[in-house]
């Protein structure tokens, strides 16, 4: 059994967070400033020395400072000494980072038919009728045995099919311009928010976020450390939809791949999901359901989930009643809503008799925290007023040389920083609408009779009328002409065919026209 993680501690208490009570999920909250980001990379390096790979969302930026050794400084010391707490054995932690748009870490990748028609259409929060339509269009791309791949590819899939949409009615169902409309304008949103380096591949390995290694230490029992994977996200946050879907995604390969475990005595990988504000705000009402459903459920794939936010009022509570590992930093009462955010934190951390959580809430000092994690039987302990231990690792960014040495030195260096393009969806149609092309351009050069011989210039009555005059004056005894001949004759049949238009104008008009 893994020895239990030492988070928090104020005199002779001390916060315990329980191995096999991880995958229970937990939340972190507490107002800018306060030591949230701390608390979470003291909660990263003990996972990571159990030998629990860690995936960490870093909205800001900062949580890279893990991949280096931290070190004393004269305040850091001096805070230690006020609280009574020992200075951490400063240490490294081994760091792979990713990034959506590929600019600080390796790139992250999914195909549009991994994602599938469901996700894609709650990611562009279509309606039910072109959640419909956009199925179609996957079922015909199948049918047809073209591959949907990246952006590109479905775009054009989505075209094909709306321009050829009377051809697909009697098969398929009816497939109305309207849908096809409002589906390619929410590709183009996506892709304005860098869909487009979302999609394609080679696609991302769910397998290479559970990865333990042994360079930079080991655990107690002798086995490789936890892999700390960082998301660059202070991108995404500026895309909403595409950081939302990323994580849906990104959780749904997990229940594919993972089998039922129930409970053991570690995870097998917990996730971290700073600002998690971000993933509920203005999100989609089916994608906050769908995200309610895997909180509840991934917990038997021996997944943990730990969101860190603000404000407890940023989760919606069938998520916040699924949190069992509850870590509160100070927040500010300053608002109405504030209060009610300060109520509803203390009336849903268990009471303990000799505080005052509600007032604690906001009298805590940065890095000092309300505590309540579950016990060995999976009750959650009565709430401590502790202090958070500082993480061994360095506390901030890494400069832009070290990100370097991380993606050069990282065991999927080079796996995805070149992008394929196979032929697909995209490739395919458009060969076979140039190939439509040149065929009706080869038509119009060819007689309507037979294949190969020229069209005639004009048929019929003018055509002969203008032809005769041309001979007529050309001449006809089969020597060849020359080039002012040539000339000539091409005028004398031009003006045969106008004569012919003028005598047949007069006869009809004779015929037709009634007295002048």
């Amino acid at each position: 059994m893994p020895e239990p993680i030492l988070i928090a501690q104020h005199g002779q208490t001390q916060c315990f967070l329980q191995p096999d009570k991880a995958n229970r999920h937990g939340l972190i909250t507490g107002a800018t400033g306060t030591g949230k980001t701390i608390t979470l990379q003291t909660l990263a390096e003990g996972f990571a020395k159990l030998g629990v790979p860690v995936f960490m969302a870093d909205i800001k930026g900062d949580l890279t400072g893990i991949s280096q050794p931290g070190s004393s400084t004269p305040k850091l010391a001096k805070v230690l000494a006020e609280r009574g707490l020992d200075a951490p054995e400063y240490a490294a932690f081994t760091t792979t980072l990713w990034d959506v748009f590929g600019e600080q870490g390796h790139p992250v990748r999914a195909t549009v038919s991994d994602l599938g028609p469901l996700l894609l259409s709650r990611m562009l929060n279509l309606n039910d009728t072109q959640a419909g339509v956009l199925q179609l269009v996957f079922k015909i791309a199948d049918d047809a045995g073209l591959l949907l791949l990246d952006m590109k590819d479905l775009r054009a899939m989505c075209q094909d099919v709306g321009d050829n949409a009377s051809s697909y009615t009697t098969e398929y169902g009816n497939i109305s311009a309207a849908s096809i409309g409002a589906i390619q304008r929410g590709l183009m949103q996506i892709e304005a928010q860098g869909g487009d380096k979302f999609f394609g591949e080679p696609m991302l390995n769910i397998a290479d976020f559970m990865q333990t290694d042994t360079r930079l230490g080991t655990t107690a029992s002798g086995g490789g450390r936890g892999m700390i994977n960082i998301l660059a996200a202070d991108k995404l946050m500026n895309s909403p939809r595409l950081y939302s879907t990323f994580l849906l995604w990104m959780l749904s390969e997990l229940f594919e791949m993972l089998p039922e475990v129930g409970d053991l005595d570690k995870p097998k990988l917990v996730f971290f999901f700073d600002e998690a504000h971000l993933l509920f705000n203005d999100a989609p009402k089916v994608l906050v359901e769908r995200i309610e459903l895997v909180v509840r459920l991934v917990r038997s794939k021996g997944v943990g989930v730990y969101f860190v936010t603000q404000n407890p009022l940023d989760i919606p509570d069938s998520v916040l009643a699924q949190l069992g590992n509850r870590v509160q930093h100070a927040l500010r009462a300053f608002t109405p809503r504030d209060q009610k955010a300060v109520k509803s934190a203390a009336d849903t951390m268990r009471p303990n008799p000799g505080l005052d959580i509600g007032a604690a809430i906001t009298e805590l000092a940065v890095g000092e925290a309300l505590v309540s994690f579950l016990d060995e039987k999976g009750r959650p302990c009565p709430t401590e007023r502790v202090y958070v231990f500082p993480p061994a690792s360095q506390i901030g960014p890494i400069t832009t040389e070290q990100r370097q040495v991380l993606l050069a030195d990282s065991m999927v260096a080079g796996v995805y920083e070149k992008t394929l393009d196979r032929e697909s969806a995209y490739e395919k149609i458009k060969g076979r609408t140039s190939a439509r092309t040149e065929q009706a351009h080869a038509d119009t050069k060819t007689a309507p009779g037979k294949a190969g011989e020229p069209a005639a210039e004009e048929g019929g009555f003018l055509g002969s009328l203008g032809s005769g005059l041309g001979s007529l004056l050309g001449g006809g005894n089969g020597r060849r002409t020359s080039a002012g001949e040539q000339l000539f004759k091409s005028a004398a049949s031009s003006i045969g065919r106008e004569v012919g238009r003028q005598i047949i104008r007069g006869v009809l008009g004779g015929i037709f026209g009634g007295k002048r």
